[in-house]
């Protein structure tokens, strides 16, 4: 199994930067692919961020496409999610996720995620 646990999150204004990291324990060893989803109250959880199974490469969500970057400091086991510019409609729960297999903007592709961590954005 993979523990996860996010951190990071909190109060900004629209136009601020934050940066929430997902700590990662357990089968830490495993190839899995680390990504990041969001929930706003009253709205399905969204894909915002993940790795793809090739190589590095990254892939985001339209909304948030130049302004969010996802990384990993694997000696650390942990993953980030760099937010800049953050508007008001970003704000949400911010979960992070592990998976095996399948595609990365596939909440049913992971098999395991994080508690969560609450981003508001005030205009």
């Amino acid at each position: 199994q993979v523990q996860l646990v996010e951190s990071g999150g909190g109060l900004v204004q629209d136009g601020d930067s934050l940066r929430l990291s997902c700590a990662a324990s357990g089968r830490t060893s495993s190839n899995y692919r680390m990504g990041w989803f969001r929930q706003a109250p009253g709205k399905e959880r969204e894909f915002v961020a993940a790795f793809s199974w090739i190589g590095e490469r990254t892939n985001y969500a339209d909304s948030v496409k130049g302004r969010f970057t996802i990384s990993r400091d694997n000696a650390k086991n942990t993953g980030y999610l760099q937010m800049n510019s953050l508007k008001p409609e970003d704000t949400a729960v911010y979960y992070c996720a592990a998976r095996y297999s399948g595609s990365y903007y596939l909440r049913s592709a992971y098999d395991y995620w994080g508690q969560g961590t609450q981003v508001t954005v005030s205009s």
